[in-house]
């Protein structure tokens, strides 16, 4: 008798704990509902009564997070182009972009994108200067990054919403976090600009694989422990991310590469748009063909930030791996040149690296460091190849740039260049793609073996493909895809 009589007994006491559990759940559900619900009247209360136009129409608050406008990368020249296409069709609307940049004014930023990217915009600009950005910043997370820098988001949010509760919410630099707290709490509509996923089912799978990876330290990637936990911690993180990115009511994308993961991870199709960044292809188109094949010996050209992800390693060992295979005449006619910019001591720390892996292999390189553009579009214009090792580069502006500027493209088989940039042209080549120190060498090899006319067929037609990657492009396609977002 005491089995079933202890088996009654623990069910009368579940049952007993059943009710006071489900009051305590509702009566907690109740409190988070109410105090939602307070928040979002109070942001209602704050946000900017609407001004009439000259065309007695209210105008509508136009915000774009952007917390690094002023960083003069191609994320900042997609801002900047994006702003000008509203502007030109909204002409009535109020435009905010929410930015860090304390330390200049709003009209040095405007002459920033003026000098940088030659973008002027037709109407003024309003700027909400954010005080905390350190919280978005990596070296404040040494461990368990993604996660702390998207929690530092959702703070850097709401301090822009508090400051400014717009009508529509663009978020154009990937931080998606943001999206719920500016629609629920906003009452926005809101959508986004993704150059890069925050994480993707490749980073899944690196982990899950065991792979080590600038991303994925040896120690853990060693380790089957570290791994598996990193894994799981992963699978929540892009379970997470997945639901707070399908709160978006419009997403673009950069790339068919960023497309696929996108579509993987917030389950979007029908709010989901490719549109390729705008890239200043013309800025290269009058540098002349023919000229290149009046110079003597060939130049290797590299351009990207001294960043882990462009693998300038790799880009070395390889052209190790050529000259090896040239007689020494031959070597005196090769150089490999790194062009790039250093935001702060670690990419400068990792020059000096590269440039001792330079010694140690024997290999002369030349450093290029924040160089001026008229010197980058000389030597590009000079250059016979134009290097990207980038593994899964979500799209490559400068690929695209080599390619204009008339440089035969070889770039990772993967990413953005393999799918959308380096593909054939109404059935021509248009550049090359290796993955490995050995293909890539072999690829240099055969490009440079190429007659002047072959090298020149693949230049026309890589020129004559970078047209879709124009600002006109963007512009179109840009408006085409926000137009839900106005209606």
């Amino acid at each position: 008798m005491s089995g079933p009589l202890c088996l009654c007994g623990l069910l009368r006491m579940l049952t007993s704990l059943f009710i006071p559990t489900l009051v305590a759940s509702i009566s907690v559900s109740l409190l988070l509902f109410i105090i939602l619900l307070g928040v979002r009247l109070w942001i209602g209360r704050r946000k900017t009564s609407a001004q009439l136009g000259k065309d007695g129409k209210e105008q509508k608050v136009v915000a774009f997070f952007h917390p690094y406008c002023n960083a003069g990368g191609g994320g900042e020249r997609v801002l900047w182009c994006a702003l000008r296409a509203l502007q030109k069709r909204y002409k009535n609307a109020v435009y905010v972009v929410y930015t860090g940049d304390k330390d200049v004014s709003g009209e040095e930023i405007l002459n920033g994108a003026a000098g940088r990217f030659n973008i002027t915009l037709s109407y003024p600009v309003k700027f909400v200067f954010l005080e905390k950005r350190y919280l978005v910043e990596d070296r404040l997370y040494p461990h368990f990054t993604l996660l702390g820098q998207s929690l530092g988001s959702i703070l850097l949010g709401w301090e822009a919403l508090v400051k400014c509760v717009p009508d529509i919410y663009i978020d154009s630099m990937g931080y998606a976090f943001t999206l719920p707290l500016f629609k629920y709490l906003g009452g926005c509509r809101v959508g986004c600009y993704v150059h890069y996923p925050t994480i993707s089912t490749d980073m899944l799978s690196v982990v899950r694989d065991q792979s080590a990876r600038f991303n994925n330290a040896a120690y853990i990637s060693n380790n089957p422990v570290l791994s598996r936990l990193k894994l799981i911690y992963y699978i929540l993180f892009a379970l997470i991310y997945g639901w707070v990115g399908s709160c978006s009511d419009m997403i673009m994308v950069n790339s068919t590469w960023t497309f696929n993961h996108i579509l993987e991870l917030w389950k979007c199709s029908d709010r989901l748009s490719i549109v390729y960044p705008p890239c200043d292809v013309q800025t290269f188109l009058d540098i002349e063909l023919n000229q290149k094949q009046e110079r003597q010996g060939h130049s290797v050209v590299s351009i990207g930030q001294f960043r882990p992800e462009k693998d300038h390693k790799l880009q070395i060992r390889a052209f190790s791996t050529l000259l090896a295979k040239k007689s020494p005449e031959e070597r005196a006619n090769l150089k490999l040149i790194l062009v790039g910019g250093c935001r702060n001591k670690p990419d400068e720390l990792r020059v000096s690296e590269l440039k001792k892996l330079c010694a140690d292999l024997g290999v002369p390189v030349e450093f290029r460091v924040n160089i001026p553009f008229e010197e980058l579009k000389k030597l590009l214009g000079e250059a016979t190849i134009g290097l990207h090792t980038m593994w899964n580069e979500h799209f490559g502006i400068g690929v695209v740039e080599c390619m204009a500027a008339g440089t035969v493209i070889l770039a990772h088989n993967s990413g953005g260049p393999k799918l959308d940039i380096v593909v054939p042209y109404e059935g021509h080549d248009t550049g090359f793609l290796a993955d490995s120190e050995e293909s890539y060498a072999a690829a240099m090899d055969r490009i440079l073996s190429m007659s002047e006319d072959n090298r020149l067929r693949i230049r026309q037609n890589a020129r004559l493909s970078v047209s879709r990657f124009s600002d006109q492009e963007f512009e179109v396609n840009f408006l085409s895809a926000t137009e839900l977002l106005f209606k």
